[in-house]
């Protein structure tokens, strides 16, 4: 299981390289689903463009901890086999990676919801600060947005 904090450019993990990181997981032979997801930079709001965004934690290793135990929170909730999980942190462009996700499961039902759930608390429960570098300013949104 991989469930890291990257800061952009020190390493870089694919979504190929968490399919295959679960994929040798050795109850792989229990499972009947895989989902992924990898969430990227939007560059285009309905009323602006993102020039650049810049995501920052202020303590790297509490927020992996916690992203550690959303997802051994959603194994035992959803009974799934695997989660792998990367998010990165830095400056980053419209298009750039910045999630990643994997689950696999016996069953696409409770996988897929699986996965939802990741994305969803990862979202709003970890203390992201994210700032926004658009054509009219600098919009700063703490974790949640």
């Amino acid at each position: 299981m991989i469930i890291r904090i990257v800061e952009k450019g020190t390493e870089s993990i694919k979504i190929c390289d968490l399919m295959e990181l679960v994929k040798n997981n050795p109850k792989i032979v229990e499972c009947g689903a895989i989902f992924s997801f990898e969430g990227i930079v939007r560059g285009k709001e309905i009323d602006k463009n993102i020039l650049q965004m810049d995501l920052s934690t202020s303590d790297l290793e509490q927020t992996e901890n916690e992203l550690q135990d959303i997802v051994n929170d959603i194994k035992d909730k959803y009974g799934v086999i695997e989660i792998a999980v990367v998010h990165y942190i830095g400056k980053f462009k419209p298009g750039d990676q910045l999630f990643l996700a994997v689950v696999a499961g016996a069953h696409r039902y409770e996988t897929k919801a699986a996965l939802n759930d990741v994305i969803e608390r990862v979202k709003y429960e970890l203390d992201f600060k994210k700032e926004e570098h658009t054509d009219d300013g600098t919009n700063i949104i703490m974790s949640g947005g």
